[in-house]
């Protein structure tokens, strides 16, 4: 596309609660790790919202790209947790970076910021937006219910970010390092976006929306939390995984060989450890750290990519294959080139 990340940031909250914190509340410690590859994850502190973890992950990321914010044209978030059902938590982000920019939010859940990613891509390469801000930020911790065992460990809070700009802006180093393989440039080589609405329900918070608008009776049946089909997730995950990467792949031309980083949606280690399986990627080519935030929902990939990137582990021309999936039921998988 033409499209490069100029530069990346994250956010995570400062409280850590580990699995041996949550045995209080029933939970078995060794099950969650053995079965998910959790070993902690972050909290929001209290009176703490998904614009406040937006707005960290979005000035640092700034920095890193020594971008001024009045210079932002386009801000997109992806979240399930937005601040308030209206206005937007991108609204707000605007507002606090002060810049001058249409913003909105996106809303495809664990999949939401490959959606966003996608789509200010598209708005930079057909010029309507110069500098585009990403940012998928959540506070699962306010849609999980503590008394659910098996769910309440497995989400995380945090947020992540990335500047989209054309691939002309790259600096006269930067060009001069390019790759002598000129079938592409910068950016999404390859991405597909999907949906299956027949499985709503596997991932849904009932309440809250105009179907089930709150109420006293229906927040005393736990409407306001997300409820889950784990098993049935779980198997729908390592289908949409392996098909839509594998389709990105066959079309951009490249074999799972030439990818140089594997970056999924951080939901559980069993599920990343069959596509490594079925891709036959080298293990130390794939990020984790799940073990340390959990499932951020839409902060999992930019908070990764975020990290893999401070920690030195992606270089310029690298490939990246991206995807992220989750309630909808909705995916979105891309091969990015550095």
């Amino acid at each position: 596309m033409g499209v490069r990340v100029a530069a990346t940031g994250s956010y995570v909250p400062d409280l850590i609660v580990t699995n041996e914190d949550l045995v209080a509340l029933g939970c078995d410690s060794d099950w969650i790790f053995q079965r998910t590859g959790i070993l902690e994850r972050r909290r929001a502190a209290a009176g703490q919202a998904s614009s406040d973890l937006a707005y960290e992950a979005a000035i640092r990321c700034l920095s890193n790209a020594g971008v001024a914010a009045s210079d932002v044209d386009l801000v997109i978030v992806a979240t399930m947790t937005p601040d308030f059902l209206t206005p937007s938590t991108a609204c707000l982000l605007q507002r606090r970076l002060n810049c001058t920019a249409p913003a909105m939010d996106v809303n495809a859940a664990c999949a939401g910021f490959m959606y966003a990613f996608v789509t200010a891509g598209n708005f930079v390469r057909s010029g309507m937006a110069k500098r585009a801000l990403v940012v998928g930020s959540e506070v699962m911790s306010a849609t999980i219910n503590p008394s659910d065992i098996k769910t309440y460990p497995l989400f995380g809070d945090g947020a992540g970010a990335a500047l989209l700009v054309a691939d002309s802006e790259s600096t006269e180093q930067a060009s001069e390092n390019r790759s002598s393989d000129s079938r592409h440039g910068a950016g999404l080589l390859a991405y597909t976006l999907g949906s299956e609405g027949s499985g709503a329900e596997m991932l849904c918070i009932p309440g809250g929306g105009s179907r089930q608008p709150l109420s006293h009776a229906g927040i005393e049946a736990g409407q306001q939390y997300l409820t889950m089909d784990g098993r049935g997730v779980f198997k729908w995950a390592v289908r949409v995984v392996n098909d839509s990467c594998r389709d990105c792949m066959i079309h951009a031309g490249y074999p799972f060989s030439e990818v140089d980083l594997v970056l999924l949606h951080q939901a559980n280690i069993r599920i990343i450890d069959s596509a490594v399986k079925d891709f036959g990627v080298p293990r130390d080519r794939v990020f984790v750290n799940l073990d340390r935030f959990g499932n951020t929902s839409a902060a999992s990939i930019p908070l990764a990519l975020d990290q893999a990137n401070a920690q030195g582990r992606i270089r310029r021309n690298d490939r990246i294959l991206m995807c992220g999936f989750g309630a909808g039921l909705a995916w979105g998988s891309a091969l990015l080139r550095w």
